[in-house]
């Protein structure tokens, strides 16, 4: 599987690295991912979602019904 985050679609980025005589050669940012489980009252169900550390905070914030519900308004959750 990619390392794309399931909740707000975050991939790799490219960039370069830059020595220090300016020479410069490409490079990947990769997404800071982690693999977590969620309880889901609603549908009394465990789910288990590769998410950008970024999607975590925004978990602890609003609620993971409210954010699951955004994702698939914005077509990243295909679950």
């Amino acid at each position: 599987m990619s390392r794309v985050c399931e909740l707000t679609g975050k991939k790799a980025m490219v960039g370069n690295n830059v020595s220090h005589a300016m020479n410069k050669t490409k490079r990947k940012f990769d997404a800071n991912l982690i693999k977590k489980r969620f309880y889901i009252p609603e549908e009394d169900k465990w789910v288990t979602l590769k998410i950008s550390t970024a999607a975590l905070k925004n978990i602890n914030k609003k609620g993971i019904t409210a954010v699951l519900k955004e994702a698939r308004a914005k077509g990243f959750l295909t679950k």
